[in-house]
């Protein structure tokens, strides 16, 4: 089988990222790179550079990874879907659910593949926590908390805190859990004097009793990237960062101090830290999305699947402005 030929769209921090992996991925060439400014650091290696996405698709392309900012997907890759070329656009999908569902129409309309850039589930920790998951080693969720906080990104201008951080953690937690977002509630607070939210905390419902705790900033001088599932047997933690994924048990030691005794709930068991292997979550995502095109895989993040993570952020936002419960649709 002859090799893809790929393009990419945007040559800025995460655009250097997918094209250094697309660069040394088994079965893909980059044939083609567009930025408007050029490939000021020297990215894109061998593969043509041009400055507009009607150009890259005159240089032919099976598939496109569209890394630009949010404003600009729609538009993008509505153009790709016109012409037949299969996008992986980076999170969040669109800038709203209407666009996000026009996008998810036009590829599947079209019978192409359509992907989005939600690189934490193929994170090792988190993928690792999953399976765990459904084998029921934590028996009944009862709670899943995400703190995902850090200092400001000035690339960062077009969307606020919760459709560029908090995607993450509402669609990983969906996605952990298998469960839809069914109830929610947020607070959000405006400090850095940009017309985005820049920090919230989010309560949440999925499924008939799961609770969910999101924390989201860009306030913090410390970068966090943790999800606790808290459930019958324990708590899971993963830890995005480093990749890694502990699991504090349950005790079924019987306590010998009366006070502890009569405490009517859990107490501190065995601790394991788990040796996973960790390949890189981008490389991961790509071959996946890869495989999706020539038809042998499907573990991708669908559009359609990247709207319902933009409608539960949108009503977030809502929640926030208005100060009230927000019940969401089902998917």
């Amino acid at each position: 089988m002859a090799d893809l030929r790929a393009g990419l769209i945007g040559l800025g921090m995460m655009g250097r990222n997918h094209a250094r992996v697309l660069t040394a991925m088994d079965g893909v060439d980059l044939v083609v790179a567009a930025d408007v400014a050029g490939d000021v650091h020297g990215a894109a290696g061998v593969a043509q550079v041009v400055a507009s996405v009607d150009e890259l698709i005159a240089v032919g392309v099976d598939f496109c990874v569209v890394a630009v900012p949010t404003g600009l997907h729609e538009q993008i890759g509505l153009a790709l879907a016109d012409v037949g070329v299969h996008a992986l656009i980076e999170k969040p999908l669109a800038d709203s659910t209407v666009a996000a569902g026009r996008l998810a129409d036009a590829f599947e309309s079209r019978g192409l593949v359509g992907g989005v850039g939600h690189i934490e589930r193929y994170n090792p920790a988190l993928r690792a926590l999953r399976v765990r998951l459904e084998q029921g080693e934590l028996g009944g969720v009862y709670q899943v908390t995400t703190r995902r906080q850090g200092p400001f990104p000035g690339r960062i201008a077009d969307v606020g805190v919760v459709k560029d951080l908090a995607t993450h953690d509402l669609d990983l937690t969906a996605w952990v859990t298998q469960l839809d977002y069914r109830n929610l509630s947020a607070r959000a607070v405006h400090k850095s004097g940009r017309p985005h939210e820049d920090m919230i905390a989010i309560v949440a419902q999925l499924g008939e009793s799961v609770i969910a705790n999101h924390l989201v900033n860009w306030l913090s001088p410390l970068k966090e990237r943790v999800t606790l599932v808290t459930g019958e047997n324990g708590c899971f933690i993963a830890d995005t960062l480093t990749a890694d994924l502990t699991f504090h048990e349950n005790s079924s030691v019987v306590a010998q101090w009366d006070a502890l005794a009569r405490f009517r709930g859990v107490s501190e068991g065995n601790i394991t830290r788990f040796a996973i292997p960790k390949p890189e979550p981008l490389r991961v995502e790509l071959e996946a999305f890869r495989d999706a095109v020539n038809g042998t895989g499907s573990d991708i993040v669908t559009m359609r699947q990247g709207m319902r993570a933009v409608a539960v952020a949108e009503a977030c936002i809502e929640s926030a402005r208005s100060a009230t419960s927000i019940t969401m649709d089902a998917p």
